[in-house]
């Protein structure tokens, strides 16, 4: 008896239509859907990435994305470019601008498209801190499932880094509205030409200057959001065009976080709690937690300490996943992320 074996998806399957939406308070973001060769047979997820980069993250070229992957599981697979993106014009931001504004506009927007009444998320890093206070919020009840790696409600920084957020940034923010590691290529300001030269003497690690500046700008490691050895070369070298500004808004918040143990609130917006990690958030969403065991951005212990608060509160309702051998990005666009990573994401997104 024959059978009938199924061509994997690939980037060159893919099918995007870009929908522009406008979030609560007006600002201009983007949604991409992203279909293969067969219409989706479950319900949309929602796929949120960090900070100064774009939702062309989860795109790398990798022999096979964590959307190749849902493509063929038959998920409806949508990517946001929120106010952080890269994509969009730079603005000073706040994770509440996010959470109150961007994210429930953009679980909406997926809804009435597809007239869904609910659906998934996966979300990384600052889409993942903000998400998660949207969540926390009830702003989002349409999303039953969350997928968050590196990091959620509890920010947990290594000893550098916390010193660099804690004591480097008021200097800085004197200096400069933001940081950018596109300075590693292109320095388009003294305090930016200033910053690739320091970088450049204490980071020799690899001779890509932009990943040499990643890792300045958002960790403690030489590098601090991947380990080399995961990246193929493409990837590797893909990566100079794809990180972009970062407000200094962002981080002192981020400090702000750091020293209370939680996320907090640091502007008035409507529907946010002040404090989160701390009461019950406001959701009957699942939380499978994911992070890299060697992420040198934000520490495992951050989403083990989440899981742990999200456990007492509801025992044996969620999950947390350690992946050995992974940092902080590279859980998307490791070379082996489709055989190491991915297969559990996808077995949390479909219990």
């Amino acid at each position: 008896m024959s059978t009938v074996t199924v061509r994997p998806t690939t980037r060159a399957d893919h099918r995007v239509t870009k929908y522009v939406v406008t979030a609560l308070d007006g600002h201009p973001m983007t949604l991409l859907r992203v279909r293969g060769r067969h219409a989706p047979t479950r319900e949309p997820v929602l796929l949120v990435a960090g900070s100064g980069v774009r939702a062309e993250i989860f795109r790398a070229p990798t022999d096979r994305t964590i959307i190749d992957a849902l493509i063929d599981e038959g998920w409806d697979v949508w990517l946001v470019n929120w106010r952080a993106s890269i994509d969009l014009d730079p603005v000073s931001w706040t994770l509440d601008d996010a959470a109150a504004w961007d994210h429930p506009a953009a679980v909406r927007h997926v809804a009435e498209v597809t007239g869904a009444d609910t659906m998934k998320a996966i979300i990384h890093c600052q889409g993942s801190t903000s998400f998660a206070m949207a969540a926390a919020a009830g702003l989002v009840p349409q999303v039953t499932t969350i997928v968050s790696n590196a990091v959620s409600f509890h920010p947990t920084l290594p000893a550098f880094s916390r010193f660099k957020i804690g004591r480097l940034l008021p200097l800085m923010w004197a200096m400069t509205p933001y940081l950018d590691p596109s300075w590693g290529d292109r320095p388009d300001t003294a305090f930016g030409h200033a910053m690739k030269a320091m970088v450049d003497l204490t980071h020799r690690e690899c001779d890509n200057s932009v990943c040499r500046q990643v890792s300045f700008t958002y960790g403690s490691g030489r590098p601090a959001l991947w380990r080399h050895e995961n990246l193929n070369p493409a990837t590797h070298d893909w990566i100079r065009g794809e990180f972009g500004k970062v407000p200094m808004s962002f981080f002192a918040q981020m400090s702000e976080s750091v020293k209370a143990g939680h996320l907090v609130s640091v502007s008035k917006r409507p529907g946010l709690p002040e404090h989160y990690g701390v009461d019950a958030p406001a959701t009957d969403a699942r939380w499978a937690l994911f992070a890299g065991r060697e992420n040198r951005c934000f520490l495992p212990a951050s989403q083990e300490r989440t899981f742990a608060w999200l456990d007492a509160a509801t025992p044996g309702r969620h999950s947390l996943h350690l992946i050995p051998g992974y940092s902080h990005l590279d859980m998307f666009l490791g070379r082996d992320a489709a055989r190491d990573v991915f297969p559990a994401m996808l077995e949390e997104l479909a219990r």
